[in-house]
């Protein structure tokens, strides 16, 4: 069905045949963009790797995989040296799950691949709003000039999507263009994210896509990353703002940036693992 996947060690729980889930994983372990430290194609690995550490059941929701309607379907096979190609069948494999009706989540990866699925999404979802977790703005229009980047994703989301649609939290780096560009085109809420999150919560009543660049928690506890910021936020706040997803109407999610080769502990793909339990529980019922 898929021809562009690749089966892969599957992530905890996972037993559900495709026809079965509501919720599909998919790995995307691009790593073409990024300009500090690469790793982050390992990131589906590892996250999948260190999934098998942690209990199939959330003792805070009182649910459990084993019961959850998920699958994984493996790793989309992505072109060396072909960022564009690798970004088209990312979003071919993403269309292709909405078109079944299921919601698409990936491990990435670096943050790039988010505007191909969100490009899938939007054709689908045409009011999709976008809840965007991370260190960083991410939109800049051009980075090391390419428009197409890590450093870019956000601005060529809201290429897609257009101004309004973009709630972003968390941040706390970028440059003056992003800041200023932001003020007219996001919702920036700078350093905090448990905070605004949970104030303007009841507004979300439109189709909802959650992007979590792990790099929004403090490198302390998550060190393995691709672009580490000091100052963030802690795995606390992290889990206690990813419950308040319940009841929203999430349409796609990912998780990105893991990279387990800064990371010999394995702590952030551990704390992604997790993270993407509670998500699954949330959104796969």
């Amino acid at each position: 069905m898929f021809s562009d996947v690749l089966r892969a060690e599957s992530f905890l729980g996972a037993t559900r045949q495709y026809s079965e889930a509501r919720v599909v994983l998919v790995g995307a372990g691009l790593d073409a963009t990024v300009c500090f430290r690469p790793g982050t194609g390992e990131g589906p690995r590892a996250v999948r790797y260190y999934s098998q550490c942690i209990e199939e059941y959330s003792l805070r929701l009182d649910r459990d995989l084993r019961e959850a309607s998920f699958c994984d379907l493996g790793d989309v096979l992505l072109p060396a040296s072909d960022t564009a190609g690798a970004l088209s069948r990312i979003s071919k494999v993403a269309a292709g799950i909405l078109a079944d009706g299921k919601i698409p989540g990936f491990i990435g990866g670096e943050h790039l691949i988010t505007g191909a699925v969100l490009e899938a999404v939007h054709r689908v979802f045409p009011e999709v709003v976008v809840l965007h977790f991370d260190a960083h703005a991410d939109l800049r229009d051009k980075y090391l000039g390419e428009r197409l980047s890590h450093a870019t994703v956000m601005r060529r989301v809201i290429d897609i999507l257009g101004p309004g649609r973009v709630y972003q939290f968390g941040v706390r780096s970028a440059d003056r263009e992003e800041v200023e560009f932001a003020r007219e085109n996001t919702r920036l809420f700078l350093y905090k994210v448990r905070e605004p999150f949970s104030a303007l919560r009841q507004e979300l009543d439109k189709p909802v896509y959650i992007t979590l660049d792990l790099d929004v928690v403090d490198p302390g506890y998550a060190p393995g990353v691709g672009t580490p910021e000091t100052g963030g936020i802690s795995p606390h706040e992290l889990m206690e703002t990813v419950y308040g997803f319940a009841g929203l109407n999430v349409v796609g999610f990912d998780v990105v940036e893991v990279n387990p080769v800064c990371d010999p502990g394995g702590l952030a793909p551990l704390l992604a693992a997790t993270v993407l339990r509670e998500i699954v529980l949330l959104v796969a019922g």
